[in-house]
Parts: structure tokens; sequence; C-alpha cells
């Protein structure tokens, strides 16, 4: 049975009332619903609490349990011992502070590969220092040009849209692709976009803010080389007391 991923919809729900349907042999619990995002595309999964008839369990993390993402494990934090039982109610209750903040930075990214439309060889979304590897044939790339580049994209406040399209109209749709290394989460019949008004749309499943707004303005800390035509761009935020 797969988890509804509630997320998805509403990447700012904190809270939600779930019923266990399994428990892995790994340790992990499946719910049929979760506000939990599950570790995918670079982007740690979420902590928290499961308030469940044996007491507050401690959440370490959230990941997939099947090659098709459709079902989620909840992680126990070391040492807690105890799971409820299948069929049992529980509710969850996101850790919010470092969501919130790969949610901005995960926006970020997305206007860096904006400013930079070469192919992306991969990535990580972390709470404070995140980035992006790009094919790119020659160097040259300024710190400070992309910073204020990205920065621009911040302050115009564009709206954070999702939607769904087909597997099919992807597929005639190459360009919409940027990553080389992790293809968008295909298989189920539809895809989800990400539309930045006016500056940037590609699939992806991760969670993101409403307003690029919210971000915060941003900084790019290193240009590395990462092979003959690899370079990695690493961005932090510029003031921290957002949270």
């Amino acid at each position: 049975m797969p988890t509804d991923c509630l997320f998805r919809e509403d990447a700012y729900l904190t809270s939600t009332p779930a019923t266990v349907i399994g428990l892995t042999e790994q340790g992990g619990i499946v719910l049929d619903r979760t506000c939990f995002y599950a570790t995918s595309g670079g982007q740690p999964g979420d902590s928290g609490i499961m308030a469940a008839a044996c007491g507050e369990l401690p959440l370490a993390t959230a990941v997939y349990n099947d090659k098709l993402k459709t079902e989620i494990a909840h992680v126990l934090a070391d040492g807690a011992a105890t799971r409820p039982a299948v069929g049992e109610q529980v509710t969850l209750k996101l850790d919010w502070g470092p969501r919130y903040r790969r949610m901005r930075m995960h926006t970020a990214l997305h206007l860096l590969s904006a400013v930079l439309p070469y192919p992306v060889t991969g990535g990580a979304v972390n709470e404070d220092d995140s980035r992006l590897d790009f094919d790119i044939p020659d160097a040259g790339l300024d710190k400070d040009d992309i910073t204020a580049k990205v920065n621009e994209m911040i302050r115009t406040d564009a709206e954070v849209r999702t939607r769904w399209i087909t597997d099919a109209e992807l597929e005639a749709n190459p360009g919409l692709v940027k990553t080389m290394s992790v293809k968008p989460p295909m298989g189920t019949g539809h895809v989800r976009l990400i539309e930045i008004v006016g500056l940037d749309l590609q699939p992806c499943g991760g969670t993101h803010v409403r307003r690029t707004g919210e971000i915060g303005a941003i900084r790019v800390t290193t240009i590395e080389k990462k092979g003959k035509q690899n370079r990695r761009v690493r961005i932090s935020f510029a003031s921290p007391e957002i949270s």
C-alpha cells in the first residue's frame, strides 16, 4: 500500500495523524500518510517525533522502502527500541527548523541552475551549505557575479508553483531535465514540476518555499574543479538569522 506523500502538495505541513501499515526488517515504520520528506535527490530525510500509544518516539530520518518510491519508512533514532503495531494510530510531528532551511536552500539551487544553464551532474541540499555540480567545459566562473544574479532573482519574490505532467509529456520535452546523474522521479505515470514563475521550470520531487523572497540572501562560497569538465558550486546563506 503506497504512502500518501503529503509534503508534495503542502511542504509547510508540520504534523499529521497516520496509521501504521507496515514494519520493515531494518527497523522502519511504514505509514499510510506522512509529512516527512524521504531521503532523495540529494535532500536528506526529515527528522521529528512519532507520538504513539507507547510514548513519543524520536525519528532520525525517513527513507523510501521500494524502488518506485511509493512507500516511506520512518526510521527510529538510535536507542528507540519500541515500535507501534501495524494498524495503530499515530501522530507525526516534523522537526520544522532543519526542514525549512532545506526548503530555502533547495529553491535557491533551482535559481543557481537558472543562472548557470549547464547540465547538472550532482548536488546536495543541506541546512546551511548546499551545492550543484555542473558539466562545464571551461572555467572562468565568477563567485561575485553568480551571487549577484541569484540574489537578484530572490529579490523578485517570484511565486513557486507545483504542477504535474505525465511521463509521456516529460519524455516529449527532454529539455526540462537538467540533471544528468539523477533521473526525475518517473514510473508512476506522472511527474512533478516545480515552476519558479518567470525564472525556472524543472522536474523535482523535493520541498520548496512558496516565494523566492523567503530564501533570504545567499552567497557563492566556493567554485571547485572536480574533473576535466566538472565544476562544483557551493552556496550558503548570507545571513543565518532566518529559521
